[in-house]
């Protein structure tokens, strides 16, 4: 079963430097800020249960940094026809321990690798014509050496799964998506809701998936009215369910649903219904300046030096 109605949104990254992962996803890659904003957290709720939806309501605190955080959306273009990358900062935490989880994101782009040789970024050619690179905080990154064969220069986000057949029937049998490869000697699958949509990529790995303290979140939409079916299908089938299906209100602007999953593995998953979410993901074109912006107004590092203490690790 295909759900063509359905998309792949973006992939949260928690970021300990944010001056340098802005670097990164701009300079190198060649991404564009797509929204700077701090989520309104609903009551009752930690923060980081709902990191993968569209706000721009900014709270203040009472103390400097303690539980201030950020988000950045990042992409090549607007996230209805494009994955992005959202960028969580909290403004205590310096670095995130990485697991072995996330095995990187691919994509196409000869731009991205002479800007890479341009500011001498570190690049490892690993096959002919791709070269692994790695953002702030160790998160992997292929660059293809050749224009993008379709809009969105993004291909695939890889993560790893301890038994390949089991995560295939979660993905593909619960959750609609279409194989489009399999490898059952490298232990690897391809899959995805569209031809030209980012592909979601298994890779089979001996042993557990860790996720450690830096593990993401992948989010998709699909149309409101299948929540509430995708909500009970994996009741039914005792999966684990991390968020129940709720109602998020964004003062001035839509209401979206949201459900949140992990899969056989423990990834996380966020489905977003679509209608809603395509109005609260519209390009902001003061992407870019706000975080600009942001970064300047930033003085946690000052801050905490001055207090003689050095930043958490997560």
């Amino acid at each position: 079963m295909t759900m063509a109605t359905r998309r792949a949104l973006h992939f949260v990254f928690k970021v300990g430097n944010r001056f340098q992962t802005a670097c990164f996803f701009r300079d190198v890659l060649g991404m564009k800020t797509a929204h700077c904003s701090v989520p309104r957290v609903p009551q009752g709720r930690p923060q980081a249960d709902f990191v993968c939806i569209h706000w721009v309501h900014l709270l203040s605190f009472s103390r400097p940094y303690d539980g201030k955080w950020s988000k950045t959306m990042v992409g090549f273009g607007p996230e209805d026809d494009h994955f992005v990358a959202e960028l969580t900062y909290n403004y205590g935490i310096g670095h995130y321990r990485l697991g072995n989880d996330f095995m990187g994101i691919t994509l196409a782009s000869s731009q991205a690798v002479s800007n890479a040789r341009k500011l001498e970024w570190p690049l490892s050619e690993v096959t002919e014509g791709v070269f692994e690179t790695e953002a702030p905080g160790g998160y992997k990154f292929y660059l293809q050496n050749r224009s993008p064969p379709q809009s969105d220069p993004v291909l695939k986000v890889t993560l790893a799964v301890s038994d390949l057949q089991k995560s295939l029937n979660y993905w593909s049998n619960l959750l609609g998506m279409k194989i489009y490869e399999k490898d059952e000697e490298k232990q690897r699958a391809l899959l995805g809701y569209a031809d030209n949509q980012c592909k979601l990529e298994l890779q089979g790995i001996k042993g557990t998936v860790d996720h450690a303290a830096a593990f993401g979140r992948i989010a998709f939409s699909c149309p409101q009215k299948e929540l509430p079916d995708l909500e009970d299908l994996m009741k039914s089938e005792n999966q684990k369910i991390l968020t129940p299906l709720v109602s998020l209100d964004t003062p001035g602007k839509a209401t979206v649903q949201v459900v949140i999953l992990a899969d056989p593995d423990g990834h996380e998953i966020c489905f977003v219904g679509d209608e809603a979410f395509r109005e609260l993901s519209k390009m902001d074109p003061e992407g870019n300046r706000l975080l600009d912006d942001a970064m300047v107004a930033d003085k946690s590092d000052e801050w905490f030096a001055r207090q003689n203490k050095s930043k958490a690790s997560g």
